[in-house]
């Protein structure tokens, strides 16, 4: 059987200034999580790019946005140890890296799916 929920139980249609102020703390919060746990080759190779964390979708998203070809190969050759650190924070986020535009389409991995890329590294 279904329990009704009262509708102050359900979700505002929509969000108030103090919902987005939380969401970008948070999300703040995490990329500095994030960050302080890479090792200094992932900090390098994050710097030289454009990254932010996003909770906007249905699951936490590291999206990654590379200034050139190189360094997008350097990125996506970077993912697992990437997914494996934002896998201990939730189980079911996102990495989307992107290449520069006009040169290809983003690449997306959920970092439930760890154990496929692992092998392949």
């Amino acid at each position: 059987m279904k329990k009704k929920f009262s509708s102050d139980d359900s979700r505002p249609m929509q969000l108030t200034s103090a919902d987005i102020i939380l969401r970008q703390q948070l999300e703040y919060s995490l990329s500095k999580y994030f960050y302080d746990k890479c090792d200094r080759i992932l900090q390098d190779l994050l710097s030289g790019c454009r990254w932010y964390m996003t909770t906007q979708s249905d699951a936490l998203t590291l999206v990654v946005e590379c200034p050139d070809q190189v360094t997008n190969w350097l990125v996506l050759r970077s993912m697992v140890p990437m997914a494996i650190i934002l896998k201990k924070v939730v189980a079911s986020a996102k990495i989307r890296v992107c290449p520069p535009e006009t040169q290809g389409i983003p690449f997306e991995m959920r970092v439930d799916e760890l154990g496929a890329y692992r092998e392949e590294a």
